[in-house]
């Protein structure tokens, strides 16, 4: 092979790199073929010397350098091309952003699994800025902590990035969940999604979402200790039943609970398919999950259920060419919708319990403004109401300030769709991307004090970009006005007949993989005297 060759097929190689990312991709392939040639190619060259050695002491009469040199000297030239061309010319290019991408595959997972995730964002924010790319799971990520990169990724530009989750988490919510979809379905579905949690509706669910509170904290009473983030959950569990199918009878409602738990459980095991494992146990309760939801379907077809509750939206929902949904595009949907509203919400309202019961100024005037509306519902003999909700100040402040020091969803992820540039920085396509919400929401820039929690910092409103709990742009989490309507109210019952004591002296914070406290918060609940 000559040198003339050689240079044709790097120059044809070198031309079919047009965009920087593909530049940068082809000179990462180069760099391995050399090293690679280099590695198979060295025990060659070792076997031609010693050759050419007894070759000589055979022939000594030969001249040195005859034979085999010439075949070495050729391929040490090519070599020599190939190193050159990979350290190439200074390529005109956009940069990838400042980082560490950790160990060959791996990354840096283990150094963010092994440690608080606050501290390692907060740690390579720090080191590298508010944009800095990491490797996570295998997956090269760009990291973004600042407002304007959010709403660059979830706004004004989220075209360029698709929602992206790992293909064992999609198996049990179901493929054609709405968020993991993006253009003309995931608009379909999010209005069907959104038409059911109307401000109307939701006025409607109050009494019932009370009546589910009170039976909750009836059942945590006596003194025994109770893993409050589990109770949480079941409450959030009962509240996304009535959301999704209004009256539903018990033995659907059983059935449904005690096969969404194993699926739970298996959501954030290791995806090892093998019988015994969680996450093929939570495969087969995925698959009783949607057998279960064929049946109530069909009853709720036969009754022509009304376009109320969530279930009656997607049923009776036509699209433009007037074709309904399929029983597996509803039944992904709610199991998707029931993922999202559970753990989440069950988070939030932990939270709060622990921060009322480590602020006792604070818990204070929350039961003095909670106890008024208690009052004038004839201590209440009367239900709470959709407008007395919408009345409560200091407790709705307590909630948005447990949303923000708590960061219930600390990052989201998205996949680049093609090479994109922000900022001078290059995010080549098909690499994660990730707002940090929770580094924006600890920033000092942006809230005094981040560590100190302090529902009066909003009494004024938080800058625009700065305060995204239920994230932001077309995929904002579409139930968080019923998700607030369930703290209000069992925050209402918790702190006006309900007194509480934490077990334990532990603090810290567990990630399920959402943030908790410590355990789940073991706590002991004692009903008041009656006021």
């Amino acid at each position: 092979m000559t040198q003339t060759t050689i240079a044709k097929i790097l120059h044809y190689t070198t031309t079919q790199a047009t965009s920087p990312a593909d530049i940068e991709r082809q000179m990462e392939k180069d760099g391995v073929l050399v090293y690679s040639l280099i590695f198979l190619l060295i025990p060659l060259v070792y076997i031609l010397l010693r050759k050419n050695k007894r070759e000589t002491h055979k022939r000594a009469k030969l001249p040195s350098g005859s034979m085999g040199w010439p075949f070495i000297e050729e391929t040490l030239q090519i070599f020599y091309i190939l190193l050159r061309r990979n350290e190439g010319e200074p390529h005109k290019k956009t940069q990838l952003p400042p980082g560490s991408m950790g160990w060959p595959y791996i990354g840096e997972t283990l150094q963010l699994y092994t440690q608080d995730p606050s501290v390692f964002f907060a740690t390579k924010q720090k080191r590298y800025g508010e944009i800095f790319k990491t490797n996570i799971l295998g997956c090269p990520c760009v990291m973004l902590a600042s407002p304007e990169a959010a709403r660059f990724v979830l706004l004004t530009q989220a075209q360029l990035f698709k929602p992206t989750y790992p293909n064992s988490k999609e198996s049990l919510i179901g493929p054609s969940a709405l968020f993991f979809h993006q253009g003309d379905y995931h608009i379909r579905l999010r209005k069907l999604v959104q038409g059911s949690l109307y401000p109307e509706t939701i006025r409607n669910l109050v009494p019932n979402i009370e009546a589910i509170a009170v039976s909750a904290l009836d059942s945590w009473t006596g003194g025994h200790v109770v893993n409050t983030f589990s109770e949480m959950k079941k409450f959030s569990f009962e509240v996304g039943i009535l959301a999704i199918f209004g009256d539903l009878e018990a033995r659907y409602r059983e059935e449904l609970k005690k096969n969404y738990n194993i699926l739970d459980k298996g959501y954030n095991s290791f995806p090892i398919n093998i019988l015994g494992t969680p996450y093929k146990k939570a495969l087969l309760a995925r698959k009783r999950l949607t057998k279960i939801l064929s049946e109530i379907i069909c009853e709720k077809k036969e009754k022509r259920l009304p376009e109320k509750e969530l279930l009656g939206c997607l049923l009776n929902s036509k699209d433009d060419k007037g074709e309904i949904l399929t029983e597996d595009q509803i039944a992904d949907n709610i199991i998707g919708v029931l993922f999202a509203a559970q753990d989440t919400t069950a988070s939030v309202m932990t939270w709060i319990l622990k921060y009322l019961h480590d602020n006792p100024k604070l818990l204070e005037a929350v039961k003095a403004e909670q106890q008024a509306i208690y009052q004038s519902n004839d201590k209440g003999n009367r239900p709470l109401t959709w407008t007395q909700t919408k009345n409560m100040p200091i407790t709705y402040k307590v909630v948005l300030e447990t949303l923000r020091m708590a960061s219930i969803i600390s990052f989201t992820f998205r996949e680049a769709v093609a090479d994109v540039e922000y900022k001078g920085y290059l995010i080549p396509k098909g690499w994660k991307v990730m707002p940090l919400f929770r580094n924006i929401h600890h920033n000092p820039e942006f809230f005094t004090d981040p560590q100190k929690f302090d529902p009066s910092r909003f009494e004024v409103a938080p800058k625009p970009n700065t305060f995204m709990p239920f994230g932001c742009g077309v995929h904002a989490c579409p139930g968080n006005e019923l998700a607030k309507q369930e703290m209000l109210i069992m925050t209402h019952h918790l702190v006006t007949k309900f007194r509480w004591e934490v077990v334990g002296y532990e603090s810290g914070i567990q990630y399920f993989p959402f943030p908790v406290p410590l355990h789940g918060l073991p706590a002991r609940f004692w009903k008041e005297s009656a006021n």
